[in-house]
């Protein structure tokens, strides 16, 4: 199994505030990572210091043998290697959604036009939303916006994919359509971290479940152990609501 990213002793502290406490994590290729946990856990504090949105106060996050921490370090360069999507889409609202989708594969990994614009296509085209290419953000759903940056961030290339609570900000019964194409991701082989409140989501489709608290991770295990067995008293009052339906 190959490790991608390493964390070790992370921490993050907001002026007194401490909301990361001494995190270790490893994200292993191909692998599929929920993390849940109540508001104010960390777990988003969490997700923006593995891509150094965040500065962490301490410890080390390895990626490929180096400590993105150390000075000196290139960190566009290792941010390119993650992907982003965000509660709130994060989309150019000047833009339609093929060129939302190619600008970053032209700026950042330039990619010919004609080359982005083909990844872009493709992409697109496998989170359903092909037929919007010409549409503006503003003409489109929440759904659907999300689907869009979730096409941006695949078309970068990158070896991991962070997801910060991608549904939270969608109505009811645009959700489903996003996980749908979360899940058709996660089968095709990416590695995926995704911080979420949608605990079937996280039962059905992890390969394992991070349970948050107060700042550290509190329990780690397969699906099953986290949703079936959980041995943290913590994780079984946060699972009770989710457990008892």
């Amino acid at each position: 199994m190959t490790t991608i990213l390493e964390i070790n002793h992370l921490k993050k502290s907001f002026g007194a505030n401490e909301v990361l406490k001494d995190i270790h994590l490893a994200v292993n290729k191909g692998e599929v990572i929920s993390i849940i946990g109540s508001s104010g856990s960390g777990k988003s504090t969490l997700l923006r210091s593995i891509n150094l949105l965040e500065k962490p106060t301490g410890g080390e996050i390895i990626y490929n043998g180096e400590n993105v921490l150390a000075p000196g370090f290139n960190v566009p360069k290792y941010r390119t290697h993650l992907g982003m999507v965000f509660q709130s889409f994060n989309l150019f609202n000047n833009m339609n959604v093929l060129e939302n989708v190619m600008a970053g594969q032209v700026s950042v990994l330039k990619r010919t036009k004609e080359e982005a614009k083909k990844i872009a296509v493709e992409n697109l085209e496998k989170v359903g939303m092909g037929k919007f290419i010409n549409a503006k953000p503003s003409q489109l759903s929440g759904g659907q916006k999300q689907r869009v940056a979730i096409a941006r961030a695949i078309s970068m290339d990158p070896e991991v994919i962070l997801f910060d609570e991608p549904t939270s900000a969608l109505d009811p019964e645009m959700v489903g359509e996003v996980l749908d194409t979360m899940q058709a991701l996660a089968q095709s082989g990416l590695t995926m971290v995704i911080v979420t409140h949608e605990m079937q989501f996280a039962r059905d489709v992890s390969d394992r479940v991070i349970f948050m608290d107060k700042g550290v991770i509190a329990e780690e295990g397969s699906p099953e152990e986290i949703f079936e067995n959980p041995k943290e008293e913590r994780t079984k009052a946060f699972l009770s609501r989710f457990l008892n339906k």
